[in-house]
C-alpha cells in the first residue's frame, strides 16, 4: 500500500511556507447577541446625550460666565496636573524599569493603587495627609503657611495623584519595550546615566511619554471624586468641568448637558489622537 502523502504548505512568494487560509464563517448566536447588547448598553447612553443635547440653545449655554470659568480653571489645573505627573512620574518610571532593589514589586502595586482606589477614598486620604491636620500638611502649615485643601492648588494636586498611574504605566512599558544596549552603549563612551538618559533615552521613549501625559491630562480633566473631597466646589476657584455639570445637573439640566457635550467631545479628541497606539485596524 502507498502511504499517504501530507498536504504540503505552498511556499510563498518570499521563500517560506504559506500560512493555510482560514474560513470565515457566521458568527456563532451566543456570541452575537451578548455582543450586540454590550455594544448598545456602551453606545446607547452617548446617542442620548447627543440627541437630547439643546442645541439651539447651546451657544449661549457655552457662553455663561459659569462655564467659561469652570472650563479655563478645568484646562489649568489639568494640564498643570500632568506637568506634575511628567517631572515626578517619568523618574519613577525608570526607576522600576531599570533598577532592582527590594520590594519593586509592592512599589509597583501601590503606584498602580489610585488606578481602582475609588476617588473618593483618594480626597480622603490627601486630607489626612496634607490637610491642615494631616501628617504633612500640620508641618506645611505651621513652618510655611501653606495650606493646600479647597484651593486652586488643591484640584492640581488631587488631579495629579489620580492621573499620575497612567502616565507611569505607560512610560514603564515603553522603557521596558525599548533596548538597554543602547543606554549602555552611551555610557561606555563616557556619559553619565543621567547624560544616557537625558540624551539617549527620553528620544526613544517620547512617544511613550507623550501618549501617557495625553491619558493623564484627559483623566485630570474628567477627576471629579477626589477633587470634591480634598479641594471643595468653590466656583471660579475649585469647580471644574465635571464639579460644573455634577451642580448644574440640579439646577439646570440644559447645562448640565452642555458641559457634558464638551466633556465628550475631549475624550473623542483624546481617542483619536491615541488610536494608533490603542487601536488597531483589521
Amino acid at each position: 500500500m502507498t502511504a499517504l502523502k501530507q498536504p504540503s504548505a505552498r511556499p510563498s512568494g518570499r521563500g517560506g511556507p504559506r500560512r493555510p487560509r482560514v474560513a470565515r464563517r457566521g458568527v456563532p448566536l451566543p456570541l452575537l447577541v451578548p455582543g450586540l447588547l454590550a455594544m448598545a448598553f456602551l453606545l446607547v447612553p452617548l446617542l442620548a446625550l447627543l440627541v437630547r443635547a439643546p442645541w439651539r440653545g447651546l451657544p449661549s449655554q457655552l457662553t455663561s460666565t459659569e462655564v467659561w470659568q469652570a472650563l479655563q480653571l478645568s484646562l489649568i489645573s489639568a494640564t498643570a496636573a500632568t506637568a506634575v505627573a511628567l517631572v515626578l512620574g517619568v523618574p519613577l518610571a525608570w526607576l522600576l524599569a531599570r533598577t532592582e532593589f527590594p520590594g519593586r514589586g509592592l512599589v509597583r502595586a501601590l503606584v498602580t493603587l489610585p488606578l481602582v482606589l475609588p476617588p473618593v477614598v483618594g480626597g480622603v486620604a490627601l486630607l489626612l495627609a496634607l490637610g491642615r491636620n494631616g501628617i504633612v500638611g500640620k508641618s506645611l502649615d505651621a513652618w510655611f503657611g501653606i495650606t493646600l485643601p479647597f484651593t486652586t492648588a488643591g484640584v492640581v494636586i488631587a488631579e495629579a495623584f489620580v492621573a499620575m498611574p497612567f502616565l507611569v504605566i505607560s512610560v514603564e512599558g515603553t522603557l521596558r519595550a525599548a533596548d538597554p544596549r543602547y543606554e549602555e552603549a552611551a555610557t561606555t563612551l563616557g556619559a553619565s546615566r543621567f547624560t544616557a538618559f537625558r540624551r539617549v533615552t527620553l528620544p526613544l521613549i517620547a512617544p511613550g511619554i507623550a501618549a501617557g501625559a495625553v491619558l493623564a491630562w484627559a483623566r485630570a480633566l474628567g477627576e471629579f471624586g477626589a477633587t470634591i473631597t480634598f479641594a471643595g466646589n468653590f466656583p471660579g476657584r475649585t469647580q471644574t468641568m465635571p464639579l460644573a455639570v455634577y451642580l448644574a445637573l440640579q439646577n439646570d439640566p440644559e447645562a448640565a448637558i452642555a458641559l457634558s457635550l464638551i466633556l465628550l467631545a475631549v475624550s473623542v479628541a483624546v481617542l483619536a489622537g491615541l488610536r494608533d497606539r490603542w487601536m488597531t485596524g483589521a
